[in-house]
């Protein structure tokens, strides 16, 4: 129940001129008869309380419900018959003159902004109040010219200007942003249901150059303490280890201090302007203030009554400093800053005895590297495949040799491609390849110039990382460094413990499956940014994985000054066109009837598993779909000793048949070993010459074999997806066969780009061959949730997460 204002009040005798020089008289409420007590509803919380006199019955009787009109021409006999009655009726007028007696004064055309708390939002209605502070409401602009009426037991009348009444008010519904996007119910009544638009009316409304007059019959619901911008925002910045501890606060209109750690509890991580503080009332941010303070929120952590943030991330508080009223900082502070600037402004210098000719982006990349190696943090190079990471990470580690030992942690498919490279391009650094040998000797002898060269197999070895972790080296590069992107694994732990001034990362793919995977490489090369895991996980992953664009936009810029990405299509305007082709395989219905029959047979055991959900359970789902996803390439992968002829197998031949006739080479990859081994007996029958390499081929083996394909001896290349999709430049073919699709398109197209890459003359062609209605279609549809993930970071698109068990099993229940 809401409370109501009562009041006496009479009934109303309506004077309207008509068309056709006609007046009607009537009488509000019409019909009176045998009533003594009539409520009329004035506003949704005033009523009118109106005791009915003979007198008032008696009037009713000669008007009768309709009214009656009468000729212009008799206004005034009209003007007299209503003084006579003037005393007993609010008399609303249209054809001017006096009627009766009473004191004339001049009617109040301001508008009246009525709030009405309803459901969680409110009603608002504008409404004039003729005779000022006391009297009758109207809606702007309705009711008689010319009103008299009792107020306060006197006698008043006024004129009233009815279209400078509406024009009053719909000035200032205009100028409430709130009221002109928001559908009116009747003229100038609004119903605003969420509490964000009642605040930023209410705030509107205080804006006003001449601010209206507020009333809250029924008491107000939202009170607002005011507004406040950065200017009113003190911050003071001070070094505590690795971190900078923020602490201030914010002075209000009013004199009220608020602490800046409480503001920032008290906003969480709400989209709204508007907080809600302690004692009730909201305080209304400026645009500006609130995305500053939603930074603060995203990149600083809470240590007790301060915020913290990483010295890293320094240079994001700088527009902080600039825009607050007030920024106190210590020498730390300072000095970081300076170190930042200094290597803004450094112009770095390419090394005389590299003997590479760079492009123009390949040389932006090294004086970005040279820029963050001076300012003492480290870098993850992104740049698509085939961009020439490795050259780029050559020059810098060649211009800070003279200093110190460089160390480069790379595949082993890839280490030798690493060694020939350096031999070529940076022959004055004295270049080793950790293998055999006594190698405790080979690492502790390292120096100035030397480079040394180690597998991330290798580095697994507890003697050997033990050794690795103990030399200070000047530089430190990872290749393909998403190999370390799971923390448990014993590489990971390996590449944490090695010290390096600068350390450098290069990969393609910087998140190949979920955000845990950056906060891994940035846990190497800049240890903290990110904070814990289980704070990134809050803060950022997810928040990101359920679609906040704030808190994505928030990683975004904490990343973005330490990660360097250019697309082919940014930089490479010569590099030939790249084509991508889905090949549809129809399998028979013997194939068919095979592929059913595994996959209810999967069905049918993975409801009967007591396994929990979780772990065990999910390695079931995964074994069940391997087995499918091996019967959709041939029914002896799944089931040894059934051999169906194979319809890949035969679209794979069609389709290399047509590429060999017009003189082209291809690369055809597959994950399953036994899959080559397939198609390695289909291109011994048919005669053709091929390369092959899988994860068994010896390093040295596989530059000899790579070597080969690109000097022309053979027409195919078969490599297993996992052991070949790095590292490898293979650009003498101009198209590229995926005979199974692998559930992170990312590692195929690395795989992809062996042969897409620089040095490609020709345009590529990229065959993914996938059977139509199984598991494979499924894959194939994962992977648009997947491509974008690095970007959702790099690039600012939307990102993905790790596929759950429900899922996979949802994946078999529907292939």
């Amino acid at each position: 129940a809401q409370p109501v204002e009562l009041v006496a009040g009479q009934p109303e005798l309506l004077v309207k001129k008509l068309k056709h020089e006609q007046v009607k008289i009537s009488l509000n409420p019409p019909y009176l008869a045998g009533q003594s007590v009539v409520l009329w509803q004035e506003t949704p919380t005033r009523l009118r309380v109106i005791e009915i006199t003979d007198d008032h019955r008696r009037i009713g009787q000669v008007l009768g419900s309709d009214g009656i009109e009468v000729p212009l021409s008799a206004r005034e006999q009209v003007l007299e018959a209503l003084g006579a009655v003037s005393s007993l009726v609010m008399v609303h007028s249209d054809i001017g003159g006096v009627v009766g007696e009473g004191e004339a004064v001049a009617a109040d055309p301001q508008p009246r902004v009525h709030l009405l708390p309803e459901g969680a939002g409110l009603r608002v209605e504008i409404l004039v109040r003729p005779f000022g502070n006391a009297g009758p409401y109207f809606p702007p602009g309705t009711g008689g010219k010319a009103l008299f009426t009792e107020v306060e037991g006197k006698r008043l009348h006024t004129e009233r200007d009815l279209k400078g009444e509406k024009k009053l008010a719909q000035h200032l519904a205009d100028a409430c942003a709130v009221l002109a996007q928001t559908d009116s119910e009747q003229d100038f009544a609004w119903q605003l249901e969420e509490p964000e638009s009642c605040l930023e009316l209410l705030l509107q409304l205080q804006s006003l150059p001449e601010h209206a007059l507020i009333e809250w019959p029924q008491g107000e619901r939202f009170k607002l303490a005011g507004q406040a911008g950065l200017k009113q925002l003190s911050v003071k910045v001070r070094a505590a280890r690795d971190w900078f501890s923020l602490s201030g606060e914010i002075r209000l209109d009013s004199g009220q201090v608020l602490n800046m750690q409480r503001l920032l509890e008290l906003m969480g991580n709400g989209e709204s302007r508007f907080i809600q503080l302690d004692d009730g009332h909201f305080l209304a941010l400026t645009d500006a203030f609130r995305k500053r303070l939603a930074d603060l929120n995203a990149l600083a952590e809470s240590h007790g009554k301060e915020r913290r943030i990483h010295a890293l991330a320094a240079p994001l508080l700088e527009e902080l400093a600039e825009e607050a009223g007030e920024f106190v900082s210590d020498q730390a502070w300072r000095e970081r800053i300076a170190r930042l600037r200094s290597a803004e402004t450094l112009q770095p210098v390419l090394p005389g005895n590299l003997q590479a000719e760079l492009r123009d982006y390949q040389i932006e990349g090294y004086n970005w590297l040279a820029r963050l190696a001076h300012w003492g943090v480290g870098a993850c190079l992104a740049d698509d495949m085939g961009l020439g990471k490795t050259l780029q990470a050559l020059a810098l580690m060649l211009s800070r040799a003279p200093e110190g030992p460089s160390l480069v942690i790379a595949p082993t498919s890839v280490c030798l491609n690493w060694h020939s490279e350096t031999v070529r391009f940076a022959p004055t650094l004295k270049v080793n390849v950790l293998g055999a040998g006594d190698r405790q000797k080979q690492i502790e002898a390292l120096g100035p110039m030397d480079l040394l060269i180690c597998s991330y197999a290798l580095l697994q070895q507890s003697s050997v990382a033990e050794l690795l972790s103990g030399i200070a080296f000047r530089t430190i590069v990872l290749d393909e460094a998403q190999a370390i992107k799971n923390m448990t694994t014993k590489r990971s732990q390996s590449a944490m413990n090695l010290q390096g001034e600068f350390k450098l990362i290069t990969t393609g793919t910087p998140v190949e499956n979920h955000l845990g995977e950056l906060w891994n490489l940035f846990r190497f090369i800049n240890p903290g940014l990110l904070g814990s895991l289980e704070s990134f996980n809050r803060r950022f992953a997810g928040p990101i994985e359920r679609g906040e664009k704030d808190a994505r936009q928030s990683l975004k810029r904490l990343v973005q000054a330490f990660v360097l990405r250019r697309l082919k299509s940014q930089v490479l305007d010569e590099l030939p066109s790249r084509t991508e082709i889905t090949l549809t395989v129809e399998l028979s219905e013997q194939e068919r009837a095979f592929y059913e029959a595994l996959r209810r047979q999967a069905m049918a055991e993975l409801e009967r598993s007591d396994a929990k959900a979780g772990g065990e359970k999910h390695l079931q789902v995964l074994v069940a779909i391997m087995k499918l996803r091996r019967a959709c390439c041939h029914s002896s992968l799944a089931t040894p000793g059934i051999s169906l002829p194979s319809s890949k197998l035969a679209l794979f031949g069609e389709t290399l048949e047509e590429l060999l006739v017009n003189r082209h080479k291809a690369l055809v990859f597959s994950q399953f070993i036994d899959h080559l081994g397939l198609i390695r007996a289909y291109l011994d029958d048919k005669g053709i010459s091929y390369q092959y390499l899988d994860g068994q081929t010896p390093a040295a083996e596989r530059k000899k074999r790579v070597d080969a394909f690109q000097a022309g001896q053979g027409d195919v290349f078969l490599i297993s997806l996992k052991a070949g999709g790095v590292g490898l430049n293979l650009t003498a073919a101009d198209y590229v066969i995926h005979m199974d699709p692998w559930w992170n398109p990312a590692v195929e197209d690395q795989a992809s780009d062996r042969a897409h890459r620089m040095g490609q003359m020709r345009p590529v062609t990229i065959y993914r061959l996938v059977a139509k209605d199984t598991i494979e279609e499924k894959i194939v549809a994962l992977h648009r949730h997947k491509r974008d993930l690095a970007d959702s970071v790099l690039s600012g698109s939307d990102s993905g997460g790790k596929i759950s068990t429900d899922e996979l099993l949802r994946l078999i229940r529907e292939a």
